[in-house]
């Protein structure tokens, strides 16, 4: 009966039909979302809406382009879910593809305000772009690494026999833990982001919007620490293999190194970032590394 439910559950929110469905509606409200923004900015530049000068997203039409890239950051949240039973490299690589599309996002905002002059590795905001800059290059080319070794682990599973009954116990697992996600996560983005509203006022605008990037993800890598906890101790169900156990811990310290790049501005929260998917990446290459002297073909 409770596997039903499960089943029932996990099927009205994160079928293959339902993303479709999902992905749809996030794209509809992506481009609504950019030409809202453009011409919120076309009505400040015109004077038509007196906004205060702290708050620059309105300044140029670069800006907007931070609108809806915010929502494809909740399709990519909801993406991570979705892999979750499925695969946990995939799972975890989507994690990676997050933080880099925050990145990408600050950079979209920052582009807004840089000031083109000589003095250019003087100027507090200038260089903050440059470090985006570089680091959005440097995360692009690790994920890429990293989904070449995601595949030649996918490869090596599918050479193996089907799956045992207790892996299918894991995947039912995780399939459960993929069902209650979508509704924490929902509630955790609405009171995240109520909260924002409420206690920034105009008189604290500058120290919103610092903030503003770290709305609902600081919370939601937070959580994904704690379901990546939980990953490993179910994962002792069907394995004690010491290179798994390993690539599962050290998948949690990745994702904590993710969480607390949000705790720091600058070159530090680049190094984080960066750090935290270098290490992941460094883990799941050992791994199989590990994974392929003890089968070999």
């Amino acid at each position: 009966m409770i596997s039903k439910l499960n089943a029932f559950f996990y099927n009205s929110v994160l079928s293959e039909t339902v993303k479709n469905k999902v992905e749809r509606l996030i794209l509809i409200v992506a481009i609504v979302s950019f030409f809202a923004h453009l011409i919120t900015i076309f009505l400040v530049k015109n004077q038509f809406i007196i906004i205060p000068e702290e708050l620059n997203f309105f300044d140029s039409p670069i800006a907007a382009i931070y609108t809806p890239f915010s929502f494809i950051l909740i399709y990519e949240v909801y993406l991570l879910i979705f892999y979750l039973p499925r695969s946990i490299t995939t799972y975890i690589g989507k994690q990676y593809e997050i933080i880099t599309l925050i990145v990408i996002r600050r950079i979209f905002k920052d582009l807004a305000n840089i000031e083109l002059n000589s003095d250019w590795f003087d100027i507090k905001n200038d260089l903050y772009f440059t470090y985006d800059i570089i680091t959005a290059l440097v995360l692009f080319f690790m994920i890429y690494l990293f989904s070449l070794e995601r595949q030649k682990l996918q490869v090596s599973n599918k050479i193996k026999a089907s799956a045992p009954a207790q892996i299918e116990q894991f995947i039912a697992i995780k399939k459960f833990m993929a069902t209650i996600l979508v509704p924490v996560f929902v509630g955790i983005g609405l009171l995240t982001f109520g909260s924002w509203i409420f206690q920034h006022t105009p008189e604290n605008l500058s120290l919103a919007l610092k903030d503003v990037n770290s709305i609902f993800f600081d919370e939601f890598f937070a959580i994904l620490i704690i379901v990546d906890v939980f990953l490993l101790l179910f994962s002792f169900f069907y394995t004690d293999q010491f290179h798994k156990v390993i690539r599962n811990s050290g998948f949690i310290i990745s994702t904590i190194l993710i969480r607390l790049s949000f705790s720091v501005d600058g070159f530090l929260n680049n190094c984080l970032i960066i750090g935290s998917i270098g290490f992941g990446l460094l883990i799941l290459w050992i791994h199989n590394r590990f994974e392929k002297n003890i089968n070999p073909e």
